[in-house]
């Protein structure tokens, strides 16, 4: 893992060298944006609203028998913000496309696709990976902020069917618990998780070598790479943000 983390961090080279000298086209960004981002706008929605209600059926009983009910509200805005908004949406979106990010990319290397375009002098790194690491880390954010949204509502709508709690009483915990700086790390996570799903399924996608056997291989690799660098790097900054504040 650590081979294949200096990988990473030398194809993240390549792709600000390609960014920053203009080589980068922003028809490609949207083309990204729109396959990697908006096509897993449903899932990630469905998902955190799933959890939203979840936690919400898990915690409203406890809280209404220690009287404490009217801090649901500000208790599910703080996980869904805080980490289930980003986490979910980025395992969903590395599910989806991060999968096929990784596919396309072995594909095209066990067929010589990539040999062909280093013929034409054109880094296959920058052409690649840029468009997908630039529009996940601008779009996953856009994502999250969505199912931030729907993941309240979703927490509103079950604790006022399980335990009739009035949705004023529960959007003022909101409001109360929620800090622009949680909203802030929130979409940096979102930032940092988008591009790092796309980086590691790309460069295990680029690694692939032999044949159709290998790009199935592959692809499951990169959906647990993905993942577990995912983890790490929420691990590290909670630990910044929140730890060592």
């Amino acid at each position: 893992m650590i081979s294949f983390l200096g990988k990473c961090t030398q194809n993240l080279i390549k792709c600000f060298k390609y960014l920053f000298t203009g080589q980068l086209r922003f028809s490609s960004v949207i083309e990204q944006a729109v396959s990697l981002s908006y096509d897993s706008l449903p899932i990630a929605l469905i998902i955190v609203f799933i959890a939203a209600a979840v936690i919400t059926i898990q915690v409203a009983k406890q809280f209404l028998m220690s009287g404490a009910e009217a801090y649901i509200g500000g208790t599910i805005a703080i996980v869904l913000i805080r980490e289930i908004a980003p986490g979910f949406v980025a395992l969903a979106v590395g599910a989806r496309a991060g999968t096929a990010i990784s596919a396309e990319i072995a594909n095209m290397q066990v067929t010589e696709q990539v040999d062909a375009i280093k013929t034409l002098k054109v880094d296959p790194v920058g052409y690649y990976f840029t468009p997908r690491v630039v529009a996940t880390a601008i779009t996953i954010p856009m994502v999250v902020l969505i199912a931030e949204l729907i993941g309240i509502l979703g927490g509103l709508f079950v604790a006022n069917v399980t335990i009739n709690l009035h949705p004023q009483r529960y959007l003022y915990s909101v409001w109360a618990w929620m800090h622009t700086r949680d909203i802030y790390i929130s979409l940096f996570k979102a930032s940092v998780f988008g591009a790092l799903v796309s980086l590691v399924c790309a460069t295990q996608g680029y690694e692939t070598r032999g044949g159709a056997k290998e790009v199935g291989i592959s692809t499951t690799q990169a959906a647990i790479l993905s993942t577990v660098y995912m983890l790490v790097a929420d691990f590290l900054i909670n630990l910044v943000f929140y730890i060592a504040k």
